[in-house]
């Protein structure tokens, strides 16, 4: 297909979006909370947006707007609009609402489950499958898993001050993360009981 998945640092770049509906409102808003400058192009602005700090502007200005951005998002239902500023926007980084392949960017559906974000892309096959693919992904991960993202978390960066062999420290995080008795204590959601485990199995060991 030509894509691969990449995480973009936002802070302090620009991202204009065409487009106040549905999608443009809702990829503005990931913007927004990636810590992104918004400055969407459309009639009626979200007052939810205006106060994360999107700016509206009318579209006589998009020209403009467009020399700002660093990634400009198209999700309009005027085609002959989503045409131009496409053109327009030829040496952007480009994502097309309409036609994603059109565009170099794709914002696949994204969600978090605790500290993990997971973004299921169907090459715009099947939008609906993506949602339903969400919910059995959600059904699956359990808060075990994310109670042991945290645990192995902990044990690595003590495991950085204390051992300088990479294949040791996989090799502890593996013995940890495989542990019954940890799990146990995981199960019942005894994160500050797994915590404390993990030191006195560290210091029994070095």
């Amino acid at each position: 297909m030509g894509w691969t998945p990449l995480f973009l640092q936002m802070d302090e770049k620009n991202v204009l979006i065409v487009g106040a509906g549905e999608v443009g409102s809702r990829r503005a808003l990931r913007f927004l909370k990636a810590g992104a400058s918004v400055i969407i192009i459309g009639k009626n602005c979200p007052e939810e947006l205006k106060e994360l700090g999107a700016v509206c502007k009318p579209v006589v200005e998009v020209e403009k707007w467009i020399k700002w951005s660093d990634i400009v998002v198209v999700a309009t239902g005027d085609h002959e609009l989503n045409k131009k500023v496409a053109d327009l926007a030829s040496n952007k980084l480009l994502n097309r609402a309409d036609y994603p392949e059109e565009g170099d960017l794709i914002v696949p559906s994204s969600f978090f489950i605790g500290d993990v974000q997971l973004c299921i892309f169907t090459g715009g096959k099947s939008p609906l499958m993506a949602k339903e693919l969400r919910k059995k992904i959600q059904n699956v991960i359990k808060e075990e898993d994310i109670l042991q993202l945290e645990l192995q978390n902990f044990t690595r960066n003590i495991l950085k001050e204390k051992v300088d062999d990479q294949k040791k420290r996989r090799y502890y995080l593996y013995e940890i993360l495989n542990d019954e008795n940890i799990s146990e204590l995981l199960n019942e959601g005894n994160l500050n009981g797994a915590k404390n485990y993990v030191k006195r199995y560290l210091n029994s060991i070095m």
